[in-house]
Parts: C-alpha cells; sequence; structure tokens
C-alpha cells in the first residue's frame, strides 16, 4: 500500500481485545477502512477496566506499530473509546424560583447546566451530561428560551466513570507516547452509527452483547435516558460451559458450535451428546440448560435496566442488539420470549456504507461496531510524517524529527496521553482567552506610545523649522554671555 496522508485512527479498548482502526471519511458520510490491528486484551482489561498498566501500554504499542507499517505514516493522535463497567448515569434536577413575568433567556439555561456540570460526585467524574428536558411552570420543554415563567427546573442525565480508571487511561496512552485527539464514550458513539433515526425517535432499547460485559443504551425521542453496563458476557457462558468438565479453549469452541440461546422441549433429546474431545462426550441436555441458564440471567438483567416510565410505553424501535453475542442462534427468540417486546432486529454492521478489503470488516458480524462508529466520529487528521524506510526509528520517541507534528485541539497543552477534564478544558480555554486579550492590549499600548512618540518629534522638527533665524542668534549670544559670567 502507499504511503497514505488523510486518515483517521481510532482505538477501542474492549474486555476481550483493544481494536485500532484507520480509515476515511468522505463527504457523504461513507466510510473507507485503510487499516485495522487487533491485540489480545484478557490479561491487562476486565470488564472494560484497565488494571494491569504496562501491558495495557504494550498493547497500545503494538497496535499502533501494526497500522504504523500499513499506512507508511507515521499516527500524530487517536480517537479513543471509553466504555467498562464503572461507567453508569445518574439523574440530576437543577431549579430556578425567578421573579414574575421573567423571561427565560439562554443566559439562564447556561447557569443551570454550569450548576449541574459542577455537581460532584465521590471518586467518581462526569463523562457527559446529557439535557432531557425542561421544566417550565407544569410544561416539559425542549427549549423553554423565550417562554414567561415563575420556575425553570432542567432535568439531566450525567454520564459518571470512576477516576481510577480516568487516570490509567492517562497513563496507559503517556507511557506509550500517544495523543489523544479526543475520548468519546464508546457506547454512544456506536448508537449513534447503529440506531436508526426513527427508532431513537421512536423508542428502543440497545443492547450490546461483548465478550465480559453486556451495555444497555434506552432512547426516546432523539435523546439518550437510561445507561447501564451489566458485568455479564459471552465469557461468562464460556465459564459456566467450562464447568462441564472440559478445558477452556474446548467451552469456547463447543460455544461457537453448539450453542443456543434458545431451544424448544420438544427439539431436546433426552440422551443426545455432543462430543468435546475424541474420546469425550457430554449431554446435549446438561449443555443446552448450561447455556439457557446464563443467556436468561444476562436478559433478565437487561430487562431490568429499562426504567418504568419506557416499559410502560410502546417502544417502536423495539430492541436492537449488536456485539459478538448477537450472532448466537437464536437469540432473537430468547430475548422475545423474555422482555415481551416483540420486535428484536440484530445491527450487524452500522449504517453507514463501508468499503474496505478487510475480511474482519467484511463479515458484517457487529464486533467492529463500536470501532467503526469511533471512526465515523472523527474528524481531523491523524496522519503524520510519512515513515523514514531507511532506518528503524522509535515510533514513539519524542526526539524523532521525523514524528507526524499535528495540531491537536485546542483544548490545552499537547502532552502525550492527557485526557481532560471538561473543568480543565475550561479553565484551560479561558487562561488562553485572557492570554490573548492581555496580549493584544499590550500591543495597542505600544502602538498609541509609538504614534504619540512621533506625533511629538514630528511637532518638534517642526517648531524648529519656523524658528526664525535672528532669534536662534540672539539666543546663542546670551547663553554665552551667561557662560562667561559664570566661569569668572
Amino acid at each position: 500500500m502507499p504511503q497514505i496522508k488523510d486518515f483517521i485512527v481510532a482505538i477501542e479498548l474492549g474486555s476481550a481485545k483493544i481494536t485500532g482502526i484507520a480509515g476515511k471519511k468522505n463527504a457523504d458520510g461513507s466510510l473507507n477502512v485503510l487499516a485495522i490491528a487487533e491485540e489480545d486484551s484478557s490479561s491487562c482489561i476486565r470488564k472494560g477496566m484497565v488494571y494491569n498498566l504496562d501491558k495495557t501500554s504494550l498493547c497500545l504499542t503494538n497496535i499502533l506499530k501494526k497500522l504504523r507499517q500499513t499506512l507508511k505514516s507515521e499516527i500524530a493522535m487517536v480517537y479513543v473509546g471509553a466504555s467498562g463497567q464503572s461507567i453508569h448515569c445518574e439523574k440530576n434536577v437543577i431549579a430556578r424560583q425567578l421573579p414574575d413575568d421573567t423571561i427565560i433567556t439562554q443566559d439562564m439555561i447556561n447557569d443551570i447546566m454550569d450548576n449541574n456540570r459542577a455537581m460532584v460526585y465521590p471518586d467518581m467524574e462526569i463523562l457527559d451530561a446529557i439535557t432531557q428536558e425542561y421544566r417550565v411552570g407544569a410544561q416539559l420543554q425542549a427549549d423553554p428560551i423565550g417562554i414567561q415563567a415563575k420556575k425553570l427546573e432542567g432535568n439531566f442525565l450525567n454520564i459518571l466513570q470512576r477516576k481510577t480508571y480516568y487516570r490509567n487511561l492517562n497513563q496507559c496512552f503517556d507511557k506509550a507516547g500517544i495523543n489523544i485527539a479526543e475520548m468519546y464514550l464508546a457506547p454512544m458513539a456506536m448508537a449513534e452509527s447503529v440506531l436508526t433515526e426513527n427508532e431513537m425517535r421512536g423508542g428502543c432499547v440497545l443492547v450490546d452483547l461483548g465478550a465480559e460485559t453486556t451495555t444497555v443504551q434506552v432512547y426516546y425521542k432523539n435523546i439518550l435516558r437510561h445507561l447501564a453496563v451489566i458485568p455479564l458476557g459471552g465469557n461468562n457462558i464460556t465459564k459456566d460451559i467450562a464447568s462441564l468438565s472440559m478445558e477452556e479453549a474446548d467451552a469456547e469452541r463447543m460455544k461457537l458450535e453448539y450453542a443456543s440461546a434458545y431451544t424448544d422441549i420438544e427439539d431436546i433429546e433426552e440422551n443426545g451428546t455432543y462430543k468435546v474431545k475424541e474420546d469425550v462426550t457430554i449431554s446435549s441436555k446438561v449443555f443446552i440448560e448450561c447455556v439457557e441458564a446464563r443467556v436468561q440471567e444476562i436478559i433478565e438483567n437487561v430487562s431490568m435496566q429499562i426504567p418504568q416510565e419506557y416499559r410502560n410505553r410502546t417502544l417502536l424501535g423495539g430492541l436492537i442488539l449488536t456485539g459478538g453475542g448477537s450472532n448466537m442462534k437464536d437469540i432473537k427468540k430468547a430475548f422475545r420470549n423474555h422482555t415481551k417486546i416483540e420486535k428484536v432486529r440484530i445491527a450487524n454492521t452500522v449504517k453507514q456504507t463501508v468499503t474496505s478489503s478487510i475480511p474482519e470488516i467484511n463479515a458484517q458480524d457487529g464486533t467492529m461496531n463500536t470501532a467503526l462508529g469511533l471512526l465515523a466520529k472523527g474528524d481531523m487528521n491523524c496522519a503524520g510524517t510519512p515513515v523514514n524506510r531507511m532506518g528503524d526509528r522509535d515510533l514513539f520517541s519524542s526526539n524523532d524529527p521525523q514524528r507526524g507534528s499535528q495540531e491537536i485541539r485546542s483544548e490545552g497543552p499537547k502532552q502525550p496521553g492527557v485526557i481532560l477534564s471538561p473543568e480543565e478544558r475550561a479553565a484551560i480555554e479561558a487562561k488562553r482567552i485572557r492570554e490573548q486579550e492581555i496580549a493584544a492590549e499590550a500591543a495597542a499600548a505600544k502602538a498609541a506610545a509609538t504614534a504619540n512618540t512621533e506625533a511629538t518629534v514630528s511637532e518638534t522638527e517642526q517648531g524648529t523649522k519656523k524658528e526664525p533665524f535672528w532669534k536662534k542668534l540672539g539666543r546663542a549670544v546670551t547663553d554665552y554671555g551667561k557662560k562667561i559670567v559664570s566661569d569668572e
């Protein structure tokens, strides 16, 4: 592949694997995937949480090396998807009593939003704050500006994550020497690329069945209403099968080959068997019961995460399943039976048109949806300088003159791997604006002083030119006489 000068790079940190993806976004919104790289993360990430920083950093380094070799270019920065068990949501209400006949303004809305952002949660940090609606009097409004009211109430959904996760991510990317262009909530980035507008407006439940976690998102009227990460996934099914006296590798193989999320009673053979190894078999009935018990537990937990107010409504968009677990046989039937939601769809790929020659992308099995969603969110060129083929340079050396120097957004200093919080970004931006104002004031003062000096010199010169010769002579004679008298 020839050297590519314009591309976007995104990294998804999953519990089973870390995925790096590089591609281009066309004017019509379609995606052209140029390269992907994967590293096993089972030894360093659990339930979406980084717990071994050194191994995670090594995986990130390997990801970028693989992408760099394919693209024949340095990578100046990457987009990152945050997920994991620590992410959850909290509702918050901010209310303001207003004087009579007050008309709501944008400043009032901004004040309420700022107060919500300033909320403090022990050991937690606000990743995103999603406005649900505003209550003006007895009515709910999406945009209350211009309405006369005595009371204004803002309803928000705050997405939180543990501060330790935030710090660990910083350290991992810092160790790997990788600049972060932007960090997105991976579930929300995927939802934007998987869900249709009709589904988000009419109401739907998006379920991402991952290896160690299952993520549930509820949308209604195009707004995220609930987000939860359940610490159960496909690996739990594998471990349950392994408990039937077999190795985990054999259990994973049997899950992929025989497992079904739902089996009718009449289809179960009382004395049937499944082959584990050459001379080892297992009862098919026991195997089916083992798999279905865990699947039912996952589905019941998903159902419990749907808020009561939306369970009672008709979710016109129904259930949308994605992720590796959505490939299990009869998974749609299992969700229909246990949730009583009839409309179930499996999202095997994103709604954007994707072109690629990579088998993992063309498989369209739901496993690349999050990575593709992150790629679609990117809007800055992540390419650095071309790779120097004359030598084997250190990709992440700060002294490397060939390293990419792509500008990162003006949200703060260019430090490798630092994910700034909203408060830090606001403070840095305010400082930057103030410095610009001070510089502008200093420049204006200097210009004014220069202009005054030039005007004074000009006036002096003009006065000198206008002074008659006899005056100059008289003043010179007087000064000379004073000097003689003084000397005597």
